[in-house]
This record gives C-alpha cells, sequence and structure tokens, in this order.
C-alpha cells in the first residue's frame, strides 16, 4: 500500500501551520485509491487565531469540518482559482479528502468537473438529500436522494479516534462511486494526463501536449473541462507556481532566472507575474 505523499506543496508558510495544529494524511480504502489522493486530518487548539493558507491544487477536496462555536458541516471544494484562507480559533477538526485531479467525475458522473469549478457547495447540493430540490445548486440530473448525508458530518467529525474517522470516510465515500465503464475510462484517461503534467518538466506547452498524447488541443481542454475542472494550460501553471513556491520556501539562494527556464518560462517577469498573481507577493517577498 503507497504511504500519502509527504511534500507540502500549496501550503504557505507550512512549518507555522504544523507548529499549531496536528496535521496528517491517511491512504483511503482499496476501492478509492484509484480516485483519491489522500485523507487529511487537522486538529486544532489554539490559544490565539492563526489564519492559514493554501495555494489549491487542480483538484476537489471533500470536506468535513468543524470550529469555535459552530456545528459539524460537510461540503464540496471544487478547483480552487484563487489563493483559499481560513481563520483557525480556539478548537477545532476538519477531515478532508483530496482527490486526484480528474477524480471526483466517477462520484458524480452526471455532472461535469466545472460545475464545481471555485465553488463551495454544502453535501445535498452535490450528492443530493431529501430536500435537495429547495437548495440553490440543485439540477434535474442530480443523483438521487442521499438520506444519510446530514449524518455524515457527525459520523466523520465525532470519533476521537483516527481510524474510526478514516473509516466514516470510507463508509461515506465507497457507495457513492456511481459511474459507467465509459466515464471511468474518461477519468482513467484524465487522471493520467493531468499526474504527467505534474511530474513530467519537458511538458511546456499544451499544443505540443496534447500532439504528444494524439489528441487535438480541442479535445484535451473538453477532457480536462469535464473531468479536472480546469484547462490543462492552467493545470500546467498551477503546477509550475506550487514548484516555484516550494523552491522560494526551501532555499534562500534561489536564481530565478535559471529557475523560471527550468520550469518552461520563457523569462523570469512570466514567473514573478503567475507567483505575485496566485499568493499577491513576489517569489522573493514571499521567501522573506
Amino acid at each position: 500500500m503507497a504511504a500519502p505523499r509527504r511534500d507540502t506543496r500549496g501550503i504557505v508558510d507550512a512549518p507555522g501551520l504544523f507548529t499549531r495544529v496536528q496535521f496528517r494524511r491517511r491512504t483511503p480504502a482499496a476501492p478509492l485509491r484509484p480516485y483519491v489522493e489522500h485523507y487529511w486530518l487537522i486538529d486544532w487548539d489554539l490559544s490565539e487565531p492563526y489564519a492559514t493558507h493554501v495555494v489549491p491544487h487542480p483538484c476537489v477536496n471533500l470536506v468535513f469540518q468543524r470550529y469555535a462555536g459552530r456545528p459539524g458541516f460537510g461540503e464540496v471544494a471544487g478547483v480552487g482559482l484563487e489563493l483559499f484562507a481560513q481563520k483557525l480559533t480556539g478548537r477545532g477538526r476538519v477531515c478532508g479528502v483530496q482527490f486526484r485531479p480528474g477524480g471526483f467525475r466517477p462520484f458524480t458522473p452526471e455532472r461535469p468537473a466545472t460545475d464545481w469549478t471555485d465553488r463551495r457547495l454544502p453535501l445535498a447540493a452535490v450528492f443530493g438529500t431529501p430536500d435537495t430540490a429547495a437548495t440553490e445548486t440543485a439540477a434535474p440530473d442530480t443523483a438521487a436522494p442521499d438520506t444519510a448525508a446530514p449524518d455524515a458530518a457527525a459520523a466523520v467529525l465525532e470519533p476521537d479516534d483516527e481510524d474510526a474517522r478514516v473509516a466514516a470516510l470510507d463508509a461515506f465515500l465507497i457507495p457513492r462511486v456511481r459511474a459507467g465503464p465509459r466515464i471511468l475510462a474518461q477519468t482513467d484517461l484524465a487522471m493520467g494526463l493531468a499526474d504527467r503534467i505534474r511530474t513530467d518538466r519537458t511538458i511546456r506547452r499544451v499544443a505540443d501536449f496534447a500532439r504528444a498524447e494524439g489528441m487535438s488541443v480541442r479535445a484535451l481542454q473538453r477532457l480536462f473541462a469535464g473531468y479536472v475542472g480546469v484547462s490543462p494550460k492552467w493545470v500546467l501553471l498551477r503546477y509550475r507556481v506550487h514548484e516555484a513556491l516550494e523552491r522560494a520556501a526551501s532555499d534562500a539562494e534561489v536564481d530565478w532566472a535559471a529557475l523560471a527556464a527550468e520550469l518552461g518560462y520563457s523569462d523570469q517577469a512570466h514567473l514573478i507575474r503567475d507567483v505575485g498573481a496566485t499568493v499577491g507577493v513576489s517569489p522573493t517577498a514571499y521567501a522573506r
């Protein structure tokens, strides 16, 4: 069984966060591993407020959360286009599911991934409950009523035992893989292509990538819209920004011109522009 990844890409000031919260990643049950990257569990008990920031990955998250003075609830967070911030106070708990890029579609096969992009929606709006018709995002092709959804947050968040929380996440997700063979085949294709963009540094232009995969640019764009929720160019740029930020946080003497060339940018200015647009400051200011 492969262990969850250990990098902190996307987490702004990961050392600062980890001194304030308990953060763990866990592996889902075997039937879910093709689609789920990992579970992520956070608990905190703070004497002073702390704001955490994340540069989102190109993936959907299912998040069960409980904050000080509020009952627990669950929501689906689509691919976030901007820097995400969350203020933590008092005591709280989050149990999240990070799907692989493209991996959420089998759980909602009737809906393209763009339906969730840059949105945070209650479980009822995504999986359906008896009162789905009353929700703002209900659609004629939503899933059949899901009577378990209202109790899901309690089942996941209440146990103090971490294994019990993981088991509750498994129990919530396994029955919800509902896609047929065509959707599953397209899901596998989208996940594989997104993973190639993440890991293959030689991929620098979407047109060249599509040609190498025997696809037209338009076909590649349609696939990513339906299964990932953002364009292949957006995915490529986001992974570049993740790597640049990781380098800035770990290396005090970054050669930004060399890194820009290494990541496929035409010049340093374009890298600085993309990082600044994502986190609001230049790479050197971020490193400071």
